[in-house]
C-alpha cells in the first residue's frame, strides 16, 4: 500500500499537491499534459525531490523523510541509467550492491533477473552492444533485483516503438504481478494508461485520487477530457 498525505510540494513558482492511497499490487498510470508536475511527484515519492509538508507511506511505514535507498521503492527513469562501461550483467548487480561485490547467490540472482527478461544469453555484453528494447529490459532487471514493494516508471520506454513498448509494459505487469509490487507509471499515450488497473490524472500541480482506467476513460471528467481532446 502507498499512502500520500498533505503532500506539498514547491519550486520556484511551481507548486503540487497530492492526497491518495493505492492498494498493495494494482498498476497505475499518471498521466497529465507536460509541465503538470507528474515527473516531480514521482522524483518526490522516491525521494529525489524535497517536500515542503505531508507524508509519504510505503507498506504502512512511513519513508517521508527517508533516503531513496532506505524507502521500499525502486524507480526507472526515462534513460535507463544503464552505464555504458559495464555489462548487462553488471548493470543488473548494481541493483544489489554498488560494489559490485557480489555472492555466488547474488551472482545468481543476476542471472535469474536476466533470464526473466529475455536476456540470459546477453550477460556479457555492454549497453552499446544491444539493441534500444534489450537495454530496457536490463533496466528492468536491474528493478527486479531490487525487490522492492512499490515500482515507480518515469516513461522508460517513451523512445520505444508502439509494439515494443507495448511488449515492454507488458512485461513490467508481468514481473511486477510475479513479486506482488506496486505500479505508479508516467505515460502520455492513453493506449498506455488503459492497459493499467487505475489511473492518476495531474493537472498544474493538481494530483487527483486513482480512478478506475476502464470507468475513467468511458467518462472522464472536464480536465481529463480536454486532455484527451474528447
Amino acid at each position: 500500500m502507498l499512502r500520500v498525505e498533505g503532500l506539498r510540494i514547491a519550486q520556484g513558482d511551481f507548486a503540487l499537491s497530492a492526497d491518495f492511497e493505492v492498494a498493495q499490487g494494482r498498476r497505475v498510470a499518471v498521466i497529465g499534459p507536460s509541465g503538470a508536475g507528474k515527473s516531480t511527484l514521482l522524483n518526490a515519492l522516491g525521494g529525489y525531490v524535497d517536500i515542503a509538508g505531508g507524508s509519504v507511506e510505503v507498506d504502512g511505514r512511513d519513508v517521508t523523510d527517508a533516503a531513496p535507498d532506505k524507502r521500499g521503492i525502486a524507480m526507472l527513469f526515462q534513460d535507463g541509467n544503464l552505464f555504458p562501461h559495464l555489462t548487462l550483467a553488471q548493470n543488473v548487480g548494481l541493483g544489489i550492491r554498488p560494489a559490485l561485490r557480489l555472492s555466488e547467490a547474488e551472482t545468481a540472482q543476476v542471472h535469474d533477473a536476466l533470464g526473466r527478461v529475455g536476456l540470459e544469453d546477453f550477460a556479457d555484453r555492454k549497453p552499446g552492444d544491444v539493441s534500444g528494447g534489450q537495454q530496457s529490459r536490463a533496466a528492468l532487471a536491474r528493478v527486479l533485483v531490487q525487490a522492492k514493494p512499490l515500482l515507480l516508471l518515469d516513461e522508460p520506454f517513451a523512445a520505444l516503438g508502439p509494439a515494443l513498448r507495448v511488449e515492454m509494459l507488458d512485461l513490467t505487469s508481468q514481473v511486477a504481478r510475479d513479486a506482488g509490487a506496486t505500479v505508479l507509471m508516467i505515460t502520455h499515450a492513453p493506449e498506455d494508461a488503459e492497459r493499467a488497473d487505475d489511473l492518476i490524472f495531474v493537472d498544474a500541480g493538481r494530483v487527483d485520487p486513482p480512478q478506475p482506467v476502464a470507468k475513467t476513460m468511458v467518462d472522464p471528467p472536464p480536465a481529463l477530457r480536454a486532455y484527451l481532446g474528447r
